[in-house]
């Protein structure tokens, strides 16, 4: 019998250099095991990390619409870091809930890098937390002003003005972007927490 050969959640992420993680199945086991988009280590992480500093995040969210929080929320404790989020899905709400700029959005779309890091930073001063952590892209099935199907921009903004940036080319179903993208953004918030050279700031 030949398994599929891209599980649920495994979108291809060129740019960011690795594989996501995929979901292995047990037939003979109970009770299935959760599935690594599920999987709460990666998030369990990040909220050690910021609960161990005493400092929290908050999540602007579009093309994901709640699967980072969800993420950053399953792992026990998480409401010692973790304070909140918006779903800007609309594009007039990156405006007037995240206040990203009227101009930028005119001019670029609401799927651009700046858009990120303005959603991250809306979101930071919104809820007073300590990170802001955003996402926006095209999830599909068409694109979105003029960008690609799989076309992400990630950002973390946090203290003394620092922007940390994740461009993803993803690649595969409108749900395995989806996840891809929330495992992507838990995975550049953990870099900012524990930076190395390969991760952009600014």
């Amino acid at each position: 019998m030949t398994a599929p050969a891209r599980p649920p959640g495994a979108a291809s992420a060129r740019s960011a250099g690795k594989s996501p993680e995929a979901s292995t199945a047990f037939p003979a086991a109970p009770e299935p095991a959760l599935s690594a988009a599920a999987a709460p280590a990666p998030a369990a992480r990040v909220i050690a990390l910021l609960a161990g500093r005493g400092e929290t995040v908050a999540v602007a969210e579009s093309l994901t619409a709640g699967l980072i929080g969800a993420a950053l929320t399953a792992p026990p404790g998480a409401s010692a870091a973790f304070t909140g989020g918006v779903l800007s899905y609309a594009t007039e709400l990156k405006r007037r809930l995240l206040g990203v700029p009227s101009d930028l959005l005119e001019r670029e779309g609401a799927v651009h890098p700046g858009v990120a890091a303005a959603m991250a930073a809306g979101v930071r001063e919104l809820t007073g937390a300590t990170y802001g952590l955003a996402a926006t892209g095209v999830a599909g099935p068409d694109p979105q002003d003029g960008k690609p199907v799989g076309t992400v921009h990630l950002a973390v903004s946090g203290p003394a003005g620092r922007v940390w940036h994740r461009d993803l080319h993803l690649n595969g179903t409108r749900e395995e972007i989806r996840r891809c993208t929330a495992n992507e953004a838990v995975d550049l918030l953990r870099a900012a927490l524990e930076p190395s050279p390969e991760e952009h700031s600014g």
